[in-house]
């Protein structure tokens, strides 16, 4: 089939690389203008460069306008497949090829719409993420699902770590449904919208630590946020400390959210939980950390004893 690609960052250059290896033509690639904003630097595959090399003319776009649906009509794709293309597009670009539009979504669908899905899927404390092909329509992330493929969430895995599972079934999951589709073998199957979690965009306040979580749900965000993300943190005599490693407490320690309490372990357990003035929680050991000048510490020595508070 033909094929028009709107993608960006490296799950558009992963979807455009699996394209150009497969039977189908790329007739046209879209994407995004570089940006210089710090979400945007991570996983920064260019699309716009792999395009160029082989050949694919390239039309670059903040959001879509007169000229790009006038780009994709002379360009006369039997198909769009988008993934991580970053603004709403109109059903009068959607719906513009015979097959319409198939867009991409890192989750398993109608679970975790919207944004950062991995991410917040790992602090939800899911057992399993993926990938969704689905036909776009004038909802978000709502169209009827054609594939899907999972990945499971383990006890120590990171959101690094998912990301790069969930970019490697790309090809798989982006081949076979265009096959389908072409042959007129695809099930579209609606979505249970019933059942659809919506997460907003993360933003640097999402990634503080609230110590009044139980220590099972902060070691999770300390794993959702890790490099290259902006670290899980929280606050210590005015500085701020980006947790980089931490593990629940074996033992249950009583007082106080935040209190900086004994060290356990590789690491300084901290108090965590609403209920942990009742003697019912266990604790965060934090066992690595960085303070803002970059400086990578372990978390017995940072904290040589016990006291103060995080906050």
């Amino acid at each position: 089939m033909r094929v028009t690609t709107f993608g960006y960052q490296t799950w558009g250059h992963r979807t455009l690389q699996a394209l150009i290896e497969s039977r189908h033509e790329v007739v046209l690639a879209v994407t995004h203008p570089p940006s210089a904003h710090a979400y945007e630097q991570i996983w920064s595959d260019s699309v716009e460069d792999l395009a160029r090399e082989n050949g694919i003319p390239v039309h670059l776009a903040k959001r879509p306008d007169q000229d790009l649906i006038d780009r994709v009509k002379r360009a006369e794709p039997d198909i769009i497949v988008a993934n991580n293309w970053r603004t709403w597009l109109p059903r009068e670009l959607f719906d513009l090829p015979p097959h319409g539009t198939l867009n991409l979504h890192d989750s398993l669908l109608p679970k975790y719409t919207g944004f950062s899905p991995v991410i917040w899927s790992l602090i939800s404390g899911d057992s399993q993420t993926g990938l969704t092909a689905h036909r776009m329509d004038d909802g978000l992330d709502t169209g009827d699902i054609v594939l899907q493929r999972s990945v499971p969430i383990r006890p120590t895995s990171t959101a690094t770590e998912l990301v790069r599972e969930t970019i490697d079934l790309i090809p798989e999951v982006v081949i076979e449904a265009l096959d389908r589709i072409e042959a007129g073998t695809a099930t579209w199957t609606p979505q249970r919208l019933e059942d659809r979690t919506f997460f907003h965009k993360r933003s640097e306040i999402d990634s503080q630590i609230d110590w009044r979580w139980p220590a099972e749900q902060i070691e999770r965000l300390v794993r959702a946020q890790s490099d290259p993300y902006p670290n899980a943190y929280t606050h210590f005599r005015g500085q701020r400390l980006r947790i980089t490693r931490a593990s629940v407490s074996r033992c249950v320690y009583g007082g106080t959210p935040g209190r900086v309490f004994i060290h356990e372990g590789d690491g300084m357990v901290i108090v965590a939980g609403a209920d942990a003035h009742l003697g019912r929680s266990r604790g965060l050991v934090i066992e690595r950390l960085r303070t803002d000048d970059g400086v990578e510490h372990d978390g017995r020595e940072f904290f040589p004893h016990g006291g103060g508070y995080l906050s």
